[in-house]
């Protein structure tokens, strides 16, 4: 009995498998031992099906191989980055399920286990915030991935405040690239981000048309990171106040005229070991005065005024007193 229930429960899985290829045109992928993954026109199962026919719009990702082994994807809420970090582990775990894929044509380098850290929750019954349970995820793929995984981040560092967050999601991203070395499709909303250089790393992001004002997301995934978040422009779909909107403008306009007038090597942490200690010539030298300065900022709680002030007053402590 148990033998005939098991024949049958194979059969009715097999059979599952046919009849969602034929209806949704899935395609036979090859699945090889090199370390690589390669999908031509690929689309998410669900997502596709919940939509009028035709109207999911399929995309294309290549990684590992000939091609850089991280995909570092940006751009804004809405725009389609969550669904393409899905689809594609959807296609990788049917693929190694026997089932064919929502896609024209994939290749799946083979890989031991398909880690996801995607979405916002908590655990309330074990007191842990929606960022530590985000934490804790984080640490048992950088713990458990190895070079044949394939791992899927999803807004890494978004729980806590941007300069901590920013800084997570970069050191992460370089652990998985320096220790690991696995295929990882990497999104974030950090365009800071865009500025990690590395050979295995490739940005790309996803198309936005914007037309007087307005924007269309064409859910198409392109070369090349962000041109910028549009999260204002998200803020108006979602029915903002204006009042709400203009004040954010301005406020935008401030931050991104302090932020190009850094450099990209100012934007960029270096890597570079640390200098040796500055020769003292008193009881405070001027590297101490200003370092002192900046450690006792709290960059989440400064206003765009007080933070170009400060950045003022250490300009002037550099020229009068030589640091």
């Amino acid at each position: 009995m148990e033998d005939m229930a098991d024949a049958i429960s194979r059969i009715d899985v097999i059979a599952g498998f046919a009849q969602a290829a034929m209806e949704g045109g899935y395609a036979r992928p090859r699945l090889v031992l090199e370390p690589t993954l390669s999908i031509r026109q690929g689309r998410h199962p669900v997502v596709e099906a919940c939509l009028p026919a035709g109207a999911f719009v399929p995309n294309d990702l290549d990684l590992g191989g000939s091609e850089p082994r991280f995909a570092l994807i940006t751009g804004p809420n809405m725009a389609g980055k969550s669904t393409v970090l899905r689809q594609t582990a959807l296609i990788c775990l049917m693929t190694h399920l026997g089932s064919f894929v929502p896609a024209q044509e994939a290749t799946i380098g083979l890989v031991d286990k398909i880690f996801c850290r995607v979405g916002a929750q908590d655990n309330l019954a074990r007191g842990e915030s929606t960022f530590l349970v985000e934490m804790h995820e984080t640490a048992y793929i950088l713990n458990t991935a190895t070079s044949r995984s394939l791992v899927v981040m999803d807004e890494v560092g978004r729980g806590t405040g941007t300069l901590d967050g920013v800084s997570i999601a970069w050191a992460v991203s370089e652990y998985l690239l320096d220790r690991i070395s696995c295929r990882c499709l990497f999104a974030t909303h950090y365009h800071e981000l865009t500025f990690l250089r590395h050979e295995g790393l490739k940005n790309l992001s996803m198309a936005v048309l914007e037309n007087e004002g307005d924007i269309v997301f064409l859910k198409k995934l392109k070369e090349g990171p962000a041109a910028g978040s549009y999260g204002l422009h998200v803020a108006k779909l979602a029915g903002i106040p204006e009042a709400v909107l203009e004040k954010a403008k301005n406020l935008q306009a401030t931050i991104s005229t302090f932020e190009k007038s850094l450099s990209p090597d100012d934007k960029a942490p270096s890597s570079a070991p640390l200098p040796s200690p500055p020769k003292e010539t008193g009881l405070f030298s001027p590297e101490e005065m200003a370092i002192s300065t900046i450690m006792s900022l709290d960059p989440d709680r400064l206003t765009p005024l007080q933070a170009l002030q400060i950045l003022a007053r250490l300009k002037s402590m550099i020229d009068t007193q030589g640091i």
